[in-house]
């Protein structure tokens, strides 16, 4: 049998359930290899005494004979959900000694399914950053190559996946935050359509944008996560009406009728022109057509599609993204919760000094950034106008739509670049999204899914984007692509 930290959630889920592996015993494995690969800086908490609590109920559950198709299975949540029995800091010196009196919806439907949360992972601070570099307690680092970041915003959740720390982990995706760090590791992340999952205990950054969903090592792990973690809550006025779905019998159903040597036949995948710019990395471009080819073979159709917009994406994202964060972050002020400033003079002191102590340079400057846009004088010209052409993208979508039923292309015009890099010019990060912030916009469904490696041996990963509600669909696409290929079981050196 393979040692339990190679095995992906429905391995160790089947292993679980026919009692070859205990929940016990592959929790105290997984606990083992967090320590014994700290220096990796996926983890921020590690609950082992209340991970152990709960493997011993899972496998409590199992003996019964009625768990549930998660139950036992050890997973590990972004810090940027709340929980009641661990610190949350969303990567924030000014969350420092922050517990929260309830779980995140998303914590909370996944602990009802079963599953044994081993701890809580790096991110950076409340989710801004495309590298992981800005977190305010360290940098996660990359295991294909620990000199090169792991994306962000979600880059613990990231590497506690390729690492083999956990068969899968929670993320966030407000501009490409699961997918672009999904691509740079070698795992698979789903963004589910806007509204599927609760954002209720997600500690917001921008909440017209914010979408939580699961990153693991295939997209069939993806489907039994996302079918936990998906559904309605009242508590969340962005929370989309109905019923639970169960995205992994959508993902198989969508196989029914189909020739077993084409099980993409009749799938038309278009492929916008603008995701295909001279200034594609080749190695990028070259490993993106390898996953497209294959595509093909699996009986898939390429369309070309165009989606004139996706150069106005970046400008019309850092306008509103901060011009929400300024907002959300208003309510961190030293009162409450969290950090305060040790000496002040009066109560405007004590806000300025908190929060000039708590908050890194990057929340500090969307910040500014936000404030201003929404300031008399200039709302109209900026915020108003980037709504404007919000809708404009998401119209080019649906029109794209009429034409193809998915849409591909690359992740990000690179490959996993070096630590350090974007410390001097913060922009640099900003044009990294150009292909995942379209989609983000649009509030659509999209994932990353591994088709080779490029420059330096580095992961690439190949985007996916569907239609509202098609997240199913998506599935199907991605794990047809899987069945065929073998680059989502890959492991870096030495794990």
């Amino acid at each position: 049998m393979k040692s339990v930290h190679d095995m992906g959630v429905a391995e160790l889920a089947s292993a679980l359930k026919s009692r070859a592996v205990s929940s016990r015993e592959a929790t105290q494995g997984l606990l083992a290899r967090i320590t014994a690969h700290e220096k990796l800086g996926a983890f921020l908490h590690v609950d082992a005494e209340g991970a152990l609590a709960r493997a011993d109920a899972a496998d409590a559950a199992l003996a019964r004979g009625n768990a549930g198709p998660l139950t036992g299975v050890p997973i590990a949540h972004k810090d940027i959900y709340v929980t009641a029995d661990m610190p949350t800091t969303a990567g924030s010196r000014i969350l420092a000694g922050y517990r929260s009196p309830f779980d995140a919806t998303v914590v909370a439907k996944l602990n009802a399914a079963g599953t044994v949360a081993l701890g809580k992972l790096n991110c950076d601070e409340f989710a801004m950053g495309s590298a992981n570099e800005n977190s305010a307690f360290g940098p996660a680092h990359n295991p294909w190559d620990v000199s090169r970041v792991p994306g962000g915003s979600s880059g613990g959740s990231a590497v506690a996946v390729a690492a083999r720390l956990a068969p899968a982990t929670t993320g966030t995706d407000t501009g490409g935050s699961i997918r672009q760090p999904a691509s740079f590791t070698g795992i698979t992340g789903i963004k589910p359509t806007y509204g599927v999952c609760s954002r209720y205990g997600m500690i917001a950054f921008a909440s017209s944008l914010d979408q939580a969903g699961p990153m693991a090592r295939s997209a069939e792990d993806c489907a039994l996560l996302l079918s936990a973690m998906s559904g309605f809550d009242e508590r969340d006025a962005t929370s989309v009406q109905q019923p639970p779905q169960d995205f992994h019998a959508q993902m198989l159903a969508a196989r029914e009728g189909i020739s077993a040597g084409k099980p993409l036949a009749g799938l038309r995948v278009g492929l916008p022109k603008e995701f295909f710019p001279a200034g594609l990395s080749a190695d990028v471009n070259t490993a993106v057509r390898a996953g497209l080819a294959e595509l093909e073979k699996l009986g898939a159709t390429l369309v070309d599609v165009s989606l004139p917009r996706t150069e106005l994406a970046i400008p019309v994202y850092y306008i509103i993204a901060p011009a929400e964060a300024s907002s959300n972050l208003s309510r961190f002020d030293g009162v409450k919760f969290g950090h305060r400033a040790a000496q002040y003079d009066d109560l405007l002191d004590m806000y300025k000094k908190t929060r000039a102590e708590g908050f890194g340079p990057e929340v500090k400057r969307r910040i500014m950034i936000g404030s201003y846009v929404l300031s008399h004088g200039y709302y109209d010209a900026y915020y108003l106008q980037a709504q404007k052409l919000r809708r404009m993208i998401a119209d080019d979508f649906q029109q794209c739509f009429t034409q193809c039923d998915l849409i591909a292309g690359p992740v990000a015009p690179t490959v996993a670049w070096a630590a350090g890099t974007g410390a001097d010019d913060p922009t640099q990060a900003y044009l990294a999204d150009i292909f995942t912030l379209p989609g983000s916009l649009a509030g659509l469904p999209g994932m990353s899914v591994p088709v080779g490696l490029g420059e330096g041996g580095m992961p690439v990963g190949l985007q996916l984007i569907g239609n509202y509600f098609k997240e199913g669909q998506l599935l199907h696409a991605a794990h047809a692509l899987q069945q065929a290929t073998d680059w989502h079981q890959r492991a870096p050196a030495g794990f």
